[in-house]
């Protein structure tokens, strides 16, 4: 199963990238980090306009989970078995949104199929990136059995 990354903003050059880079490229399957940004002002012309370009890195069949302060946390079991519940039921891509500072649009929300959250702080959205990229890695990683989790 793919699991990718589709985020608002780019990440350049810094650590942060780096963090995630390194994440992604030790899944079993490639996945892809997707980065779009918006022209647009702050405000909800920008949210709309993030809000498609985060729906159109999305293959029909996708999973979306979408980050958002207000989603349910995860253990990284449970986030490993919904994997595994979704790769056994066939489904070949999974994508985990990460909207811009003034969040996901409604289209974007009412397309999700989990909305998740990283606990009740306010992250750093290029370091949510590198959280994520870990978690997906961990979620793999426990589906294998490898001692990379040791929870």
């Amino acid at each position: 199963m793919r699991l990718s990354i589709s985020a608002i903003g780019k990440a350049g050059k810094g650590p942060e990238a780096a963090l995630s880079k390194k994440y992604f490229d030790r899944l079993p399957y490639p996945g892809k980090l997707m980065e779009r940004d918006s022209s647009k002002p702050a405000g909800l012309a920008r949210i709309e306009d993030e809000g498609g370009k985060i729906l159109a890195t999305i293959p029909s069949d996708a999973k979306l989970v979408v980050l958002d302060e207000r989603g349910r946390s995860l253990s990284s079991i449970a986030l490993a078995e919904q994997i595994k519940q979704w790769r056994d039921d066939g489904i070949r891509d999974a994508v985990f949104a990460i909207g811009g500072a003034d969040g996901h649009s409604p289209e974007v929300m009412q397309r999700a199929d989990i909305v998740l959250a990283f606990g009740e702080q306010t992250w750093p959205h290029l370091l949510v990136r590198a959280m994520l990229a870990e978690q997906l890695y961990r979620a793999e990683m426990i589906l294998i059995g490898h001692p990379y989790h040791h929870g």
